[in-house]
């Protein structure tokens, strides 16, 4: 069984597997640098902090590290980690970074500057680069600042945690041949923040797009947060013995498969003894993505389709040993041969390998479950892709007689994989995260949660979890500026349930009850027809705001109007605001649009109307409305929403509670 790499650059993708392929490598070897991969040319210290540095060397040997006219000793020990604790110097540089081994080998590390670093996580809106932004070829071409650096990590997934980044990731100047593909929050971000803190700007880009909050996170934060223990138990099991891990898996998913509603014993679409062709249609391949077939029901469908072939094999290419090359598939693949699952996969190219003894001669079934979530999805590409390959060169085609079925939607979500890339437990933490080990950083930014919105209801309780991880490797102090959602999807005509804001929510609340992390609000700068926003600009700019406030100690309000209290009036509700500058204000009407009163159950909410009265707004409930227990705001995946003050700033999506009356708190 082979896990599908994702669909990457070669480049990342060569040295994510040549990483992955030397884990449990120890000491280093005589001709390996001495430094870990993190410090390289160009890099940016955290200034005003005792960085660590680190790296590999012969077991016991001795050596000095120089920097800034400090020496400082430090030994390895007996596995060749050795570690040295530099002196807290102020801003400035550049610097040379030296270690040598007493008599040996020595590294020496160039153009080294101390000021702030700030690592960049989440999925893809953190990944999307400047080049897609607005105004890309202006940013690109006027890019010039030594004094704002990046390191991107490569994409890496792994079942344990790694003590090093690929060494191909390097630290690059802000230069027009570098910039274009910097992480345009994060970039931005950092030239916003040099307006008011006139110091160097370190940057570490640690995102994957696509990814869950989960992946993210330590195994340690996650039996703590408890509910990811059966997934948990089988990540580890997979570190002592994949192949029983994934029996153990296909053994689960397909019992989610026969718990869903409606699903017989005999509806098994992989099991070759229970085949039939109701309710099976020729599935056009040569078309691409199920969105592009021309069929009305699938033009905007994301969701689960089952693919299905029949693979007809002589003796002699049965006896031999195979891979299965499915070619492009997105997102997420679930694939069986003749009922035994052989691999799933996320993006990108698919290829597993089929144990000995599986196929047989005669007709061999293929089938293929793929979920898709966003757009250009299913299994498709060139049909030369799509092939059995034999141990002795040969190939036998896959052909082009596949046929699908669609997964009814009150089927849910199935269970993701432990070991998923994207959508596993802990491996993009033990691939991208954990090599970072105590580099100094002065802050974390997280974009993230759009794969989450799905299932949003834990959503807050693991964002807490993750920046408790985050604090646990990088100070306990670590201030961390969470980006809430963008608005994505149709606008509203009337009062909805959505993940979207859900999650908002969840991000509203977790930045709020922590004094070291604040709320970029993205809302209204969303776009409803691109989960990715060009405006990354603005993004930047609220963020550099936000850490003004968090970080930095300035008495600013660091995100806009926020709602603090919610109070019946009569027939009327009350909402007052702080963090007001100047005064409230609705753009293109006279009074603020989007607000809502709702009762305790989903589905009662209404519109109402509002007025603006200095730093409060007034709303009044239609005539006939259920009971009125709570408010919301901008609560939609794309809400429409006016309220601002004269800041630029909006008022963020919330959800508040009606504080009782004085009346109904004497009368319980």
């Amino acid at each position: 069984m082979i896990r599908a790499v994702s669909a990457v650059p070669m480049k990342r993708r060569l040295a994510a597997t040549l990483l992955l392929c030397c884990l449990g490598a120890g000491a280093a070897h005589a001709d390996e640098a001495l430094l870990n991969p993190l410090f390289q040319d160009h890099a940016v210290l955290q200034r005003e902090h005792a960085n660590p540095v680190w790296g590999q060397a012969r077991p016991g040997e001795k050596l000095t590290v120089e920097f800034a006219g400090k020496r400082i000793s430090a030994r390895a020990d007996a596995q060749g980690r050795w570690q040295a604790t530099l002196p807290a110097l102020k801003a400035g540089g550049p610097y040379t970074l030296r270690v040598s081994v007493a008599g040996g080998a020595s590294q020496s590390i160039d153009d080294v500057l101390l000021g702030d670093v700030w690592l960049c996580s989440g999925q893809s809106n953190m990944v999307l680069q400047v080049k897609r932004t607005l105004d890309a070829r202006s940013e690109v071409q006027n890019a010039d600042n030594d004094r704002i650096r990046m390191l991107t990590v490569d994409n890496v997934s792994s079942i344990t945690p790694l003590d090093r980044i690929p060494a191909g990731d390097h630290w690059l100047k802000t230069t027009p041949e570098n910039v274009g593909e910097f992480s345009a929050a994060c970039y931005y971000f950092a030239r916003e923040l040099q307006k008011t803190e006139a110091v160097p700007m370190g940057l570490i880009v640690s995102a994957w797009g696509g990814s869950r909050i989960e992946p993210w996170m330590s195994m340690q934060a996650l039996r703590k947060v408890g509910g990811f223990d059966g997934g948990l138990d089988l990540l580890e099991l997979h570190q002592k013995d994949a192949a029983q891990a994934g029996e153990q898996w296909s053994r689960q998913w397909q019992a989610w498969w026969h718990g869903r509603p409606g699903v017989t014993a005999d509806n098994e679409p992989w099991n070759p003894g229970r085949v039939s062709h109701e309710g099976w249609q020729h599935a056009p391949l040569d078309k691409g993505a199920w969105q592009r077939w021309g069929l009305p029901e699938l033009a905007n469908f994301t969701g689960m389709l089952w693919y299905r072939t029949t693979l007809k094999l002589t003796r002699a290419q049965a006896a031999q040993a195979h891979e299965l090359s499915l070619g492009a598939i997105n997102e997420t693949d679930q694939t069986w041969v003749n009922g035994h699952w052989v691999g799933t996969g996320y993006g990108g190219e698919r290829t597993y390998k089929v144990p000995a003894g599986l196929l047989h001669e005669g007709d061999n079934l293929i089938a293929i479950n793929v979920l898709g979530t966003y757009r250009d999805d299913g299994l498709y590409g060139p049909a030369d892709k799509r092939a059995l390959r034999l141990a002795d060169g040969s190939s036998v085609s896959l052909g082009d007689a596949w046929e699908y079925q669609v997964v009814p939607k009150a089927y849910g979500s199935a269970p993701s994989l432990p070991w998923h890339p994207t959508a596993g437990l802990a491996t993009l933490h033990n691939g991208m995260i954990a090599p970072l080990g105590a580099y100094g950083v002065r802050g974390a930014l997280w974009y993230q949660g759009e794969s989450n919105t799905g299932d949003p209801a834990n959503y807050r309780v693991l964002l807490e979890a993750l920046r408790g991880d985050f604090r646990a490797q990088f100070g306990a102090n670590l201030p961390m500026l969470i980006v809430q959602l963008a608005g994505y999807g149709p606008a509203p005509t009337h009062p909805v349930e959505s993940g979207s804001a859900q999650v908002r929510e969840a991000q509203r609340l977790a930045a709020q009850d922590d004094a070291q992390s604040g709320l970029a609000v993205a809302v209204d700068i969303g776009e409803r027809t691109d989960i990715h926003p060009a405006n990354k600009q603005e993004l930047g700019r609220r963020l550099a705001r936000a850490a003004r406030h968090v970080v930095y100690g300035e008495a600013l309000p660091p995100s806009g109007p926020v709602a603090n209290a919610a109070k019946r009036d009569g027939e009327a509700v009350t909402l007052s605001f702080g963090d007001v500058t100047g005064a409230l204000l609705a753009y293109g009407a006279d009074q603020p649009i989007g607000f809502e009163l709702c009762g305790e159950q989903p589905g009662s909410c209404h519109y109402a109307s509002a007025d603006i009265q200095q730093h409060q707004v007034v709303l009044r409930a239609p005539k006939g409305s259920s009971p009125i227990t709570r408010v919301r705001y901008c609560w939609a995946d794309s809400p429409i929403c006016t309220l601002y003050d004269e800041s630029g700033l909006p008022a963020g999506p919330f959800e508040l509670s009606l504080s009782p009356t004085p009346d109904q708190r004497n009368h319980p």
